[in-house]
């Protein structure tokens, strides 16, 4: 206890001299805070797209775990036995087939139907939450009532209100008076953020897709919609797909033969392991930052241990160990790294909870000296001027406003990586303390 006293002393004031006297040390901690501040906002903006576009798959197509092949007879007593399963949050109903669909212009253009149930918002809150109406409702309790995306409805220059032709490619449709099309009402035009489902999506009844097409399952009988379950946690999907699997089996139903169930690891494996590769490459990127600052820390700890020489050999003559003596530099790279990554960490958590606030002034700042720029060359003549300045302009990406989403865990390693850089960088530059021979060093002191 008297040993750590006397090392917390001499570190306390070793730190305190170093500081005024060091600017290496100033420097130090601004390249871990300015790494911590980077990696925390680039970390929050990356976390807001790609989940916001792994919510819309899973929500609006894939959903947590898709089952098929039922048969009809089947359906309505699985679909009670599966809400009742602890993890289970929502079950869905419901059918698709390609179509093709044209409104005001000539040109048909190409889209998924999906078909749901009248109350699918009831029954699945979150794609409710997901499918933000832009207008209308989302109504198909007429069965030629139709709900479009939104870049879908704008290709075919329909609204709300408006009636477009549908032709489905499967074949379902025998009447040929009409030459196989149907006429749709639009009661309602939807906007998931996700440019893919807002161009080629439509909803409508169940019942609708049903005319549209004809489908068995395995065992010759109407096969049953897919069913679209979704999750109170989707990390425990193999948990909840073995609960599925038993009560399928004291339904009588075997899952081994016909029945398909899969999660959305499979569903979507490439596109989901893109996202993983590119958030750890961006991960390590910005992470050379604490190497190139554990460096700088390192290199000024070898030239301290080099200056204090005298008074490490003082030190060890009066009997510190290579453990105590090492402390007190390691104490020195505990506060650097302390210091930094806290002092980085406050405003990248502020700056990453308020991102559109932060980018709305960061281009009024670059706006408001563009406008000086331009009134310069206004007055001297000769210049155009330059356009306003717009980090994510809607009208090149398809976003309303930058997402943003903070992941607990990830801060917390991002701290650990800032503080853990200097700590490890004081440790092993302290490791000459163990080469000092106090005779040698006061030999002639």
């Amino acid at each position: 206890m008297k040993a750590l006293r006397w090392i917390g002393f001499v570190a306390g004031r070793y730190v305190s001299r170093s500081r005024s006297n060091s600017p290496s040390q100033i420097f130090s901690i601004l390249g871990i805070a300015t790494g911590v501040l980077a990696l925390t906002i680039i970390l929050a903006v990356m976390n807001g797209f790609q989940m916001g576009f792994i919510d819309s798959i899973l929500e609006v197509s894939s959903c947590h775990l898709r089952l098929e092949g039922l048969s009809a007879g089947k359906q309505s007593e699985i679909n009670d036995k599966l809400r009742d399963l602890p993890g289970v949050s929502s079950v869905l109903p419901f059918r698709e087939i390609n179509v093709l669909l044209r409104g005001r212009q000539a040109n048909p253009r190409g889209a998924l139907l999906r078909g749901v149930p009248v109350n699918a918002m009831d029954l699945d809150t979150g794609l409710a939450a997901t499918l933000n109406l832009e207008s209308g409702v989302f109504d198909l309790g007429n069965l030629y009532s139709i709900v479009l995306g939104s870049e879908l409805a704008r290709h075919l220059y329909v609204r709300v209100g408006d009636d477009i032709n549908l032709l489905s490619i499967t074949g379902g449709i025998r009447d040929e008076e009409d030459g196989g099309s149907r006429i749709y009402t639009v009661t309602g035009i939807f906007r998931s953020g996700f440019y893919e489902f807002d161009l080629g999506w439509a909803f409508v009844n169940t019942e609708a897709v049903a005319e549209l097409s004809s489908e068995t399952s395995f065992t010759g009988e109407a096969a049953a919609p897919v069913l679209g379950i979704k999750l109170k946690n989707r990390w425990q999907d193999q948990k909840a797909m073995e609960e599925i699997r038993n009560a399928l089996f004291f339904s009588g139903v075997n899952a081994d033969v016909g029945i398909s169930l899969m999660s959305w690891r499979d569903y979507n494996r490439a596109f989901f392991s893109a996202l993983r590769t590119e958030k750890l490459m961006m991960f390590i990127l910005v992470g050379l930052i604490f190497i190139v600052v554990g460096l700088n820390i390192f290199q000024a700890q070898q030239r301290t241990v080099l200056e204090r020489r005298e008074e490490i050999g003082l030190l060890r003559a009066l009997g510190a160990s290579d453990i105590a003596v090492r402390l007190i530099f390691v104490i020195d790279g505990f506060f650097i790294g302390l210091f930094g990554a806290g002092i980085g960490l406050i405003p990248g958590l502020l700056i990453a909870f308020n991102i559109p606030v932060f980018f709305q002034f960061l281009e009024r700042m670059v706006n408001f000296f563009i406008s000086i720029v331009n009134t310069v060359s206004d007055y001297i003549g000769g210049y155009a001027g330059a356009e306003e300045f717009s980090v994510f302009s809607p009208q090149i990406f398809y976003i309303k406003e930058i997402p943003s989403r903070v992941v607990p865990y990830e801060v917390v390693l991002i701290f650990l990586f800032g503080f853990l850089s200097a700590l490890l960088a004081a440790w092993f530059a302290s490791g000459k303390v163990s080469g000092t021979k106090p005779a040698e060093v006061l030999r002639y002191e």
